[in-house]
């Protein structure tokens, strides 16, 4: 049962793109198809596997290693859904090692840093903004930006702990929305 639980989840780690919550379904494939758990198990472990810290695709795979064979299988399929992404760091790190200095490498990742910072700006403005249906500016789109406003002020003025801004923005919310 470990070799079958290590084996499927290095397919997983090896074979799944697109982060974690892109991985569930061939979490769920095998799951199936190996017979370990029924579709509302499953479902059940995703949502607390999400309730955890960490990534839900290492999550997952704890839990349901654990499900299946106790401390033991969480530990094997924990390994085996991240051995194969750290394999690939250590190597493109040691590929890396070698290349940091060239002036074109330095140039290439100081010119990600704006095109990163638009994909991120892109998402939060299509999940917060153009998510909404009915108009694109109500109180509610005002009152995020709002509390987005004050917490980056709070980041970058007082200095404060990013905990304490995730705690006050999520009591924010609780009392406008």
């Amino acid at each position: 049962m470990l070799g079958e639980l290590f084996i499927a989840f290095v397919k997983i780690g090896l074979f799944s793109f697109g982060g974690g919550y892109a991985v569930i379904p061939s979490i769920q494939y095998q799951a199936n198809s190996l017979g370990w758990m029924s579709d509302s198990a499953f479902g059940k472990s995703i949502l607390i596997s999400g309730m955890a810290p960490g990534p839900i695709a290492t999550n997952s795979a704890t839990l349901i290693g654990y499900q299946i064979a106790g401390i033991n299988g969480a530990i094997v399929s924990t390994i085996g859904m991240i051995l194969p992404s750290f394999i690939l760091i250590i190597i493109v790190a040691l590929f890396f090692y070698k290349i940091r200095g060239k002036q074109w490498v330095k140039a290439t990742l100081y010119g990600l840093k704006p095109i990163i910072t638009v994909l991120i700006f892109y998402a939060a403005f299509h999940l917060f903004v153009l998510g909404k249906e009915g108009s694109m500016l109500n109180w509610t789109i005002g009152a995020t930006l709002v509390i987005v406003g004050l917490a980056v002020y709070g980041l970058l003025k007082y200095k404060l702990h990013p905990l304490w801004v995730i705690a006050g923005s999520g009591l924010a919310g609780i009392i406008l929305f």
